[in-house]
């Protein structure tokens, strides 16, 4: 049988269970040794990419909460601009900013967190553009109403920013709420995606 890679479209029901070795540890988030990365400008920001064999891992706002330590100073993975992951997804990530693109067809690696944050990152991946939630309606939606705050911290330790789209979780009143790469940078996102409704 071939193997096919998880994307958006069809991520797997299942975990992508990654050895313990060769890892680097990044705040609570492990990532292969073989991982690399890519930087980009956008209108947001700088943006940085990384990638592992598997897909897209990473996507974060220069100097947002939680970015990975591999990534400080002087990084210990290699920069590979040209990686196919990295190119594509530095690609859609311009036409979505532009207002032309209204999702991501990404492979992805989600294996990086906790099978409690992966739950949480593929219930996020469902929410349409142009349409929000809140955390306690994204607690339900995965059978697990009292554990509001974790869902919440889940969200908060995304590491794919707008690829999974996170912004899209607002407070109980609809109010925005923490976002890793900043209130403003979520008002944006949520106006662009308004218009593209």
């Amino acid at each position: 049988a071939t193997h096919r890679k998880p994307t958006i479209k069809s991520i797997a029901a299942s975990a992508y269970s990654s050895s313990a070795r060769g890892h680097f540890y990044s705040n609570t988030m492990h990532y292969p040794a073989d991982t690399v990365y890519t930087r980009t400008a956008t209108d947001q920001g700088t943006v940085w990419l990384a990638a592992t064999a598997q897909g897209l891992a990473g996507l974060w706002f220069d100097g947002q909460k939680h970015f990975p330590p591999a990534l400080q100073d002087t990084p210990a993975w290699e920069r590979a601009p040209q990686h196919p992951t990295l190119l594509q997804a530095a690609a859609q990530l311009q036409q979505y900013l532009q207002g032309q693109r209204r999702g991501f067809d990404l492979p992805l690696d989600l294996s990086v967190g906790t099978a409690f944050q992966q739950t949480v990152w593929r219930a996020l991946l469902a929410l349409p553009c142009g349409h929000t939630t809140s955390y306690g309606a994204l607690s339900q939606s995965i059978a697990r109403p009292s554990a509001v705050r974790a869902v919440a911290a889940a969200v908060g330790r995304n590491p794919l920013s707008v690829v999974v789209p996170c912004h899209r979780v607002l407070g109980a009143d609809g109010s925005l709420t923490g976002y890793a790469g900043g209130l403003p940078r979520k008002a944006a996102l949520l106006a662009l995606e308004a218009k593209l409704a």
